[in-house]
């Protein structure tokens, strides 16, 4: 009698394409999924990265250990879950603090410390992303495998019986059931000032311009920037202090500190001269000293979802769509979010926690009645206190005039001494930078408010996206304090210099050089043989030169993002991925959802705000662990098989 061949269903096949921060975060969540899952049919993931597989390009572990993270080792996580006493697994293992406490104890006898309010290196945060991909990788049931592929995804194309074709390198394909978008940080086209700085350099042998990226990712070689020539920069925000450091202690350059704690630098002699600048003049201010546990979070007396529903119903009542104006909407409630912890952490230092808890009612009490605040300011004898202007502190030179480099130098270095000694006080017991830490808590209702359109188009790009974002990321993520004192002492040495308020970059044909100066500080002009722009990209659909996303938008797979007000037809091209809220399921250019493309992080920033977080915090549920686990779920055989269900009447009537 012969018997029916057995055969082992194929395969639910997953392709999380991108293992940074966020591909990772997906993975995780999916491994603790389908540990705890009952449906035991196999699964075979393939995890595929362009240049390293469990850690990405920012985070890659080849990089130079100068590049340092602007979050402390306490607040970072890549588990969903604590230690809980048994080994390391998805959804329970340490935080990076504690991974280099039991992994790298050579650190902290070297001095650099592994405390939690300790900062880390991108070199040494990638070493512990590989580890928790590792730990994946063990931990796995035995009907799942993970396959790393280090290679360029090039195309995603629907295939048979609702899969898709995912091919690597235009070389190799194989067929997916679910494929994740986690591809980071764009490559864009250049813009107009990227073909003509180029243009100018590539005519003219000894010019070297180098357009944003990652500095990990830059040629800042002393073939292409000799030692002793001139270097503009532009920008100063976080990249710029990785230039800094690539062009001074990874010349050979050493920062060391005398018995009295007072940083000194040891030139190498390879170092060139810097010449530095931005629209607003100021360095990125530095992070106050950390004092918050790891899983502290302000809570919110003003900027609550409760407020923010409150604002959309009286939108709606006056017959719009319920879209916010930022201005109106929400800005007011920032700012009285953050000047109640300014002002209340002045109130304590001079008065101490009793008046501080007093001072703190009366100022809810009286904005809850319609009013600014200023009444219970004065009432606590704090009218001396400077206000709290976030545009004053982000641009501090405004309206002001120079006479000479000298006096422009001596104005910088001291709002930069002064907010060194702001940040020495800490994010607790520091009025200033515990009222700015703040920002960073309010994130999540401010992300809830404006996500998905939130915001009325021309309010989103004028008020929010290029009014408020910028000062909210140069107040609230801000590098160690020693970057800033590191730029003093080079400032010091000669090595190097900002040119002033509203630099300005271009060049001179007659010179043959680029040029950089401030129209703010006479004397400020300078030649320079090479120009380094110090700003990562900022993410373009559009723009973006990825061979996938070209195929996706040439396919019609993705559109942009289009935040458009029903009410009045006014609109604005985002150039972030439209994708499904809650599901983040990829839409197409008819507006259809996918039931198996799938996107999150920067390719969706301005669909969803701030994506460029890179993640978790422990013992708590933050955003980038619930998008993590959201998308994971969506992975599952079982959510496929419910989908294949739904499709079938569409596909039996196509």
């Amino acid at each position: 009698m012969n018997t029916p061949e057995t055969r082992s269903p194929a395969p639910h096949t997953i392709v999380v394409v991108g293992t940074g921060p966020r591909g990772l975060s997906v993975l995780e969540r999916l491994a603790v999924r389908l540990r705890e899952a009952d449906d035991r049919r196999p699964v075979t993931i393939y995890a595929v990265d362009a240049v390293e597989v469990g850690a990405g390009r920012i985070w890659r572990t080849d990089q130079d250990s100068w590049f340092a993270m602007n979050t402390v080792i306490g607040q970072v996580t890549m588990f969903s879950g604590g230690p809980d006493g048994g080994r390391p697994r998805p959804g329970a293992g340490p935080s990076l603090g504690e991974w280099l406490h039991e992994y790298a104890p050579q650190r902290a006898r070297e001095g650099d410390g592994h405390g939690p309010h300790d900062f880390a290196s991108r070199l040494e945060y990638g070493r512990y992303l590989r580890f928790v991909y590792r730990t994946l990788t063990d931990e796995l049931p035995p009907h799942v495998r993970l396959i790393p592929v280090q290679g360029r995804v090039t195309s995603v194309r629907p295939g048979q019986d609702g899969r898709y074709r995912v091919t690597i390198d235009e070389r190799r394909s194989w067929d997916a059931d679910r494929v994740v978008f986690a591809t980071g940080h764009p490559d864009n086209e250049p813009d107009a000032f990227d073909r003509a700085m180029t243009e100018f350099a590539e005519g003219r042998p000894g010019l070297h311009y180098v357009p944003g990226d990652s500095a990990a990712d830059m040629d800042l070689s002393e073939e292409a920037i000799p030692a002793g020539t001139t270097v503009a920069v532009r920008g100063m925000g976080l990249s710029f202090y990785d230039v800094l450091m690539s062009l001074t202690e990874g010349r050979g350059g050493r920062f060391v500190r005398d018995a009295g704690g007072r940083l000194r630098y040891e030139p190498s002699g390879r170092e060139p001269r810097i010449v530095a600048g931005s629209r607003s003049g100021l360095p990125i201010p530095a992070r106050g000293r950390s004092q918050k546990a790891p899983n502290y979070v302000h809570r919110g007396a003003f900027l609550t979802d409760e407020a923010v529903d409150a604002a959309r119903t009286r939108r709606r009542k006056t017959g719009g769509s319920g879209r916010l104006d930022f201005v109106a909407d929400l800005l007011p409630l920032v700012l009285h979010e953050i000047r109640h912890v300014y002002y209340t952490g002045h109130m304590r230092a001079r008065h101490g926690d009793r008046a501080a808890e007093n001072f703190a009612a009366r100022y809810v009490r009286e904005i809850d009645a319609g009013g600014d605040g200023a009444h219970a300011v004065t009432e606590a004898g704090l009218d001396d206190t400077p206000r709290l202007d976030p545009w004053q502190l982000a641009r501090p030179f405004t309206g002001e005039h120079f006479d000479s480099q000298e006096q422009w130098r001596a104005r910088l270095t001291e709002v930069l001494r002064q907010d060194l000694g702001e940040a020495a006080l800490g994010t607790v017991d520091g009025p200033l930078k515990a009222a700015l830490d703040t920002l960073r808590d309010l994130r999540g209702v401010l992300r809830s408010a404006v996500d998905y359109g939130g915001l009325l188009p021309d309010s989103y790009d004028r008020d929010f996206r290029r009014g408020y974002v910028p000062v909210n990321a140069l107040l609230s993520a801000g590098p160690p304090m020693l970057r800033t004192e590191q730029l003093l002492v080079l400032m010091d040495h000669g090595i190097a210099e900002v040119a002033g308020p509203d630099t300005r970059f271009g060049t001179d044909a007659a010179a043959g050089r680029f040029t950089v100066h401030s129209p703010h500080v006479p004397g400020s002009p300078r030649h320079a043989q090479a120009l380094v722009d110090a700003r990562i990209p900022a993410p373009d659909l559009t723009r973006d030169r990825s061979p996938l996303i070209r195929q996706l938008l040439r396919d019609g797979l993705v559109r942009e993002f289009t935040n458009r007000d029903p009410a009045t037809g006014e609109e604005f091209a985002t150039g972030g991925m439209d994708i499904e809220r809650d599901s983040f399921r990829v839409i197409d250019a008819t507006g259809r959802a996918h039931h198996g493309l799938y996107a999150l992080g920067v390719p969706t920033e301005h669909v969803r705000w701030f994506t460029q977080i890179g993640n978790g915090r422990p013992g708590l549920n933050t955003e980038f662990r619930k998008v993590a686990d959201a998308v994971a779920a969506e992975l599952l055989p079982a959510a496929t098989a419910r989908d294949t269900r739904a499709l079938a009447p569409l596909a039996a009537r196509a």
